[in-house]
């Protein structure tokens, strides 16, 4: 029993010594013997190197201003501080925080800088060539989606300011301001206005 023991572990020994003379014995399977080791070295040494994080951006310092749609078109991510606004529903939201989306290239690009109040109510990313949209020929349903759009930006972004219609004037924002005073539903504020203005023409006394 013992000599079989014996046998096998010589030829085991054998075997080894020949693969490691048919190694030694031939530069081509030295050098492939080295690469080897070298790939194996490197993949155990890559797990075990923490990977560095990328470096943070520095953040911009928050903007509180109102803005025409003129002035936003400035602020469409292309400019070098990199800043991106969009307006929806009557008010701009800083979403540069969101550049892989609204910034050059994104998929929603074309938002950037701009009204996006119509492409977001219509599921289509153009945005209107007017010089202020008013948004009075979007359907009820349309609007409700500008509504919920709305309010996700504003759960989501830093509020800026309103898009101010022509000829109106900016608001003069101090620290304490947390957000613009006044409505953000455009149609309904005009919609508002029209029972207004007709309740009081029905309370005027008849001469």
């Amino acid at each position: 029993m013992a000599d079989e023991i014996n046998a096998e572990t010589v030829e085991e020994v054998s075997f080894i010594g020949g693969i490691v003379q048919e190694i030694v014995s031939s530069p081509l399977n030295i050098a492939l013997v080295a690469i080897i080791t070298f790939l194996v070295y490197k993949i155990f040494i890559s797990r075990q190197e923490p990977k560095p994080s990328p470096p943070r951006e520095p953040e911009l310092p928050k903007l509180r201003r109102d803005f025409t749609a003129s002035e936003l078109k400035a602020y469409d991510g292309k400019q070098p501080d990199g800043r991106i606004l969009v307006a929806v529903n009557g008010y701009v939201y800083d979403v540069t925080r969101g550049k892989r989306f609204y910034g050059p290239g994104g998929p929603y690009a074309a938002f950037g800088g701009r009204d996006a109040s119509r492409g977001l109510a219509t599921f289509s990313v153009t945005t209107s060539e007017v010089e202020y949209d008013d948004l009075s020929d979007l359907t009820p349903p349309e609007m409700d989606s500008v509504r919920e759009w709305e309010m996700q930006f504003k759960e989501k972004y830093d509020l800026v300011g309103r898009l101010l219609k022509p000829g109106e004037q900016p608001t003069n924002y101090s620290d304490e301001d947390d957000e613009p005073t006044g409505s953000s539903d455009k149609s309904g504020t005009e919609h508002e206005k029209s029972e207004s203005d007709g309740k009081k023409d029905d309370s005027k006394p008849e001469e």
